[in-house]
């Protein structure tokens, strides 16, 4: 084959790869705009090819967004318990039994071999015993291993493992605004693992009310618009991706849409050394202080910045003898800055009884170190 025949060949080849490549591009540009235009059928030719597909995607999120939430609400179910004083709760709440005689509240695990999250209203005081009903309709008994009735919360056991639970997460994280959903027992087993939505309305409340003829205070509460009932008391309040930021507590009766919850962080170092050591020996302060946001409920000349207020001192305390005085301030503890009780009483329940603790207070403006042997509860 001389060098003319060489060329020829050469120049055929060429122009083959060229009208091959050209074909090639005219297919995708076709299957682009058959694409653009497939994404959102029937809308109209008015409308501009790119907003079409941004519209009609946007709505393809929402519904996945929404086929998630529903389905971690569905595992995080699986682990929402009722909680009863009596065993035999089947009876109707259409019925003269209400739910304040059937005693009906709720709870969630958060391990598999059986620790549960509850108040302490509903299930008694620490060494009591309740009632504890699984989704699978199995009724245990369960035995209150500790309780604090200033947060109204408790931790429940029950003898089981391979048990669904649910995960906690960091309510310090929690921001108004923010989606969450209620699940609970409203007004009896009838309706149980009701589901109701809302936001954050609000953090760090603090609301008064009556007990026993007495005034009672509870701050650093978390205040939703997610419908929480007699019955929901215990039940977890979750983010869209299930992990619980707070035990929904009381309602105001008075008032439609604000229910109040009990942040998760406060109790998280309990549940932890339960599940880890089987057991919690409880450090305790010796003081009874509140925050800056319940002292003009107190005394309306008083103000502070930052710091909680110690109210009391309890005699033969860890704190008693030690230089602290009513009336002090404390702004910090082992260098951790504190603002919330609830701060205080999540970082004193890291510690062990006879862990010493270095007290930063602030009194008549002037600041001092006071170290305190921490005692046993």
């Amino acid at each position: 084959m001389n060098n003319f025949e060489k060329a020829k060949k050469l120049k055929k080849i060429i122009i083959k790869m060229v009208i091959v490549g050209f074909a090639i591009l005219l297919f995708w540009w076709l299957y682009t705009m058959y694409s653009k235009i497939e994404i959102a059928p029937n809308i109209g030719t008015n409308y501009n090819n790119t907003t079409i597909e941004r519209t009609s995607l946007s709505v393809i999120e929402q519904e996945e967004k929404s086929k998630t939430v529903s389905d971690v609400i569905e595992e995080a179910n699986k682990a929402v318990v009722g909680i009863s004083k009596i065993k035999n709760v089947g009876a109707s709440v259409f019925t003269n039994d209400s739910t304040k005689n059937l005693g009906i509240g709720t709870g969630f695990i958060v391990s598999e071999n059986g620790y549960i999250i509850t108040n302490e209203h509903v299930s008694g005081e620490k060494y009591s015993n309740c009632y504890v009903t699984l989704e699978n309709g199995k009724i245990y008994n369960g035995n209150v291993v500790w309780s604090d009735s200033n947060l109204d919360l408790s931790i429940v056991k029950i003898n089981m493992k391979g048990l669904d639970y649910m995960k906690l997460g960091d309510s310090n994280d929690t921001k108004i605004g923010q989606s969450v959903y209620a699940i609970g027992n409203p007004i009896g087993f009838e309706f149980q693992r009701t589901v109701t939505s809302g936001i954050i309305s609000a953090v760090d409340r603090t609301i008064k009310f009556s007990e026993n003829g007495q005034d009672v205070y509870m701050a650093d509460l978390i205040q939703t618009d997610a419908t929480i009932n007699p019955g929901n008391s215990g039940g977890p309040l979750i983010k869209p991706n299930g992990t619980v930021i707070a035990v929904n507590s009381v309602k105001i009766t008075s008032a439609e849409g604000i229910g109040f919850a009990v942040p998760i962080n406060v109790i998280k170092p309990v549940v932890e050394k339960f599940i880890a050591n089987g057991n919690f020996e409880e450090a305790t302060l010796g003081i009874f202080a509140y925050d800056k946001n319940v002292i003009p409920y107190l005394n309306s000349n008083m103000n502070f910045e930052s710091g909680i207020y110690v109210v009391q001192i309890t005699k033969n305390s860890a704190s008693d003898q030690t230089g602290l005085q009513e009336g002090d301030i404390l702004a910090k503890i082992d260098g951790i800055e504190l603002n919330k009780m609830n701060d205080l009483k999540a970082y004193i329940y890291t510690k062990n009884p006879n862990d010493e603790v270095l007290l930063t207070v602030i009194r008549n403006k002037e600041t001092l170190e006071i170290k305190v042997k921490l005692g046993k509860k």
